[in-house]
């Protein structure tokens, strides 16, 4: 009876040690799994912050260069607005029984006519973006989506400019091959003196062109292509442009 106590009692202080130890390497093991979680949790943290660094200099620099892009836009769209204002005074005159002066009408030819308008963004940061497939950076949906969108509305600008500078190109075309003078214009408006150009001295007179139909009819619809220009195109661009703004700046840490 004796000898079996012993070994009973031998017996379960193995069975103990044996517990003892594996809750011991249980321990271990779960220590180390929590020493794996802790760093994992470090690297991504520091991944994260990175990616966050990174991503502020984008929107930096993104705001920086969309803020240009408003100032030049806005510059345009008072540009188109003195071009067809000045188109419409024209058509105006040409129902006036006293003609205006020749310098009145060359002042008004060259802002109607005189320069293209199209708009040139400043995106160099963000084709750079687009090309190196570094717009996964933008943590934000919305934005990134904006930002692509961005690139459609800008090729359609330019097709829509494209438009307007042929209706602008055909006015000055029939206003030239209905005989009347480029140079008479730029005698009246002191562009002769600027280009070096001595000023003529049998000057034509180019208002008989207020009585020409083919010349009303391109100026009519040079009208319409620039205030569509304005109202479908640069008004929406505008929008689209403030509203970009609006999410990087909600996006930028102060």
């Amino acid at each position: 009876m004796l000898k079996l106590f012993r070994k009973v009692r031998k017996q379960l202080i193995a069975e103990k040690k044996f517990s003892n130890y594996l809750l011991y390497a249980i321990g271990e093991i779960f220590l180390v799994v929590i020493g794996i979680l802790i760093a994992l949790a470090i690297d991504n943290a520091n991944d994260n912050r990175i990616k966050r660094e990174k991503e502020q200099v984008y929107l930096k620099g993104l705001k920086e260069e969309f803020e240009t892009s408003k100032i030049k836009l806005e510059e345009l769209i008072g540009y188109n607005k003195d071009s067809y204002e000045a188109a419409i005074t024209i058509v105006d005159l040409m129902d006036k029984q006293e003609p205006p002066s020749e310098e009145k009408l060359s002042e008004l030819f060259v802002t109607a006519f005189a320069y293209d308008i199209f708009f040139n963004p400043n995106n160099s940061l963000l084709n750079e973006m687009i090309n190196s497939g570094s717009l996964k950076d933008i943590s934000n949906d919305t934005l990134r989506i904006q930002l692509t969108n961005w690139i459609s509305f800008i090729d359609d600008i330019a097709n829509q400019e494209k438009m307007l500078g042929e209706e602008r190109n055909n006015t000055v075309n029939v206003f030239r091959n209905e005989g009347y003078s480029i140079r008479t214009i730029l005698d009246h408006t002191g562009m002769s003196t600027k280009l070096g150009i001595t000023p003529s001295k049998n000057p034509v007179s180019n208002l008989g062109a207020l009585e020409s139909i083919a010349f009303e009819n391109n100026i009519l619809l040079f009208i319409i292509t620039s205030q569509s220009t304005e109202t479908e195109h640069y008004n929406p661009l505008m929008y689209s442009l403030n509203s970009i703004l609006e999410t990087i700046n909600n996006e930028l840490e102060q």
